[in-house]
């Protein structure tokens, strides 16, 4: 909005002309998406505690029983500080940004509902799985397809540190595409188990595509790093920096001991746009690398539950795996922290691949 606003004004006032700039308004859209959360964020959970919008806990597991009545749906916080950040600094013409904010408050208003049920009902299931597999495809579908048949589309994969390796996937694109976003977002809500552990490597991954979006949507910096380059995707920096900055302003309030959880709400919605982001910036295997803990979480519980139907045993004392080391005796900040760390190092190898090739 600002940069429709204002930058048309820079023939008469040459300060505007800094709205030209995606780098300006990258920190701007950081900035102001995690002022929105400072601002917002204590009236929200004031708001949910009212309405008693606490979150069920499993009775099996880990002791988290003291957590029960937490405020869920804190995934609002993010997803309105990001939306009306992005909208405050975006480039409105550009169909990549709507493009992520559709699957992003398409997966929110799923997420809603989810945990609108959870509440009412008391305990922690919610939708069925199918039921919200069903409707995480088609939306992903949806913009597989679109994507596809954009004009100029090329179905290549690019895979790291292979220079001369793309291989071109056809109309087969559009169900690894789809795959991709619903993996991402069901990845990053079995992740969202800790306080603070989701949103951790949510702002890694933010990081590392904003400086890939930027990247690949800036021509002479792309072919110098042997980058796809894709017109127009320079804009999606600015969404991963107003999503850095909403993650900042809820963490501020979802750090142990948490005044609130994300919540479906957010987990599906913020899994989704980075999934999104990654196919739109043609960077879907990097996805895999920098979101290694929401993969890790992922496997844990498919080999989990393999294991038990082939075998009758377990793999792991509980998966997901941070309740594993949870059942090791591993505290909650510890597991946390560490998990950080490691999503660290996965957001540098990714952007190291960037010359290994």
């Amino acid at each position: 909005m600002f940069y429709h606003l204002l930058y048309p004004l820079a023939s008469d006032v040459s300060a505007f002309n800094v709205f030209r700039y995606i780098t300006f308004r990258i920190g701007a859209a950081t900035l102001t998406a995690l002022f929105i959360s400072f601002l917002v964020g204590p009236s929200l959970i004031r708001a949910l505690s009212r309405l008693r919008v606490g979150q069920p806990i499993r009775a099996i597991g880990p002791a988290h029983q003291g957590k029960a009545g937490t405020p869920t749906m804190g995934g609002l916080l993010i997803l309105l500080s990001l939306l009306v950040s992005v909208l405050l600094w975006s480039n409105l013409d550009s169909r990549a940004v709507w493009t992520v904010v559709g699957v992003t408050v398409g997966y929110g208003l799923l997420g809603f509902v989810d945990d609108y049920r959870k509440v009412r009902q008391g305990h922690s299931a919610g939708i069925s799985g199918r039921t919200k597999l069903f409707w995480q495809t088609l939306i992903a579908f949806s913009v597989a397809l679109a994507i596809y048949h954009d004009p100029g589309f090329d179905a290549r994969i690019s895979v790291p540190f292979f220079k001369n390796f793309s291989p071109h996937l056809g109309w087969f694109y559009v169900p690894v595409a789809t795959f991709i976003i619903v993996g991402t977002s069901n990845a990053v809500n079995l992740t969202d188990g800790l306080d603070g552990l989701a949103i951790g490597p949510i702002m890694v991954a933010a990081g590392t595509f904003l400086l890939l979006s930027y990247i690949a949507g800036h021509a002479g910096i792309s072919e110098y790093l042997g980058v796809k380059f894709v017109p127009g995707s320079g804009v999606l920096a600015i969404f991963c920096g107003a999503l850095i900055g909403g993650g900042l302003g809820f963490l501020w309030f979802n750090a142990s001991p948490a005044q609130l959880f994300m919540g479906d709400v957010g987990s599906l919605a913020l899994g989704g746009a980075l999934g999104t982001i990654a196919v739109l910036i043609r960077q879907e295997v990097l996805l895999g690398v920098v979101g290694g803990i929401f993969v890790l979480e992922t496997l844990s519980v498919m080999i989990q539950v393999l294991s038990f139907k082939l075998t009758g045993r377990r793999v792991f004392l509980m998966a997901p795996i941070h309740h594993h080391f949870e059942k090791l005796g591993w505290p909650e900040q510890k597991i946390v922290v560490r998990f950080w760390i490691i999503s660290a190092i996965l957001g540098l190898v990714a952007l190291s691949s960037l010359k290994l090739r």
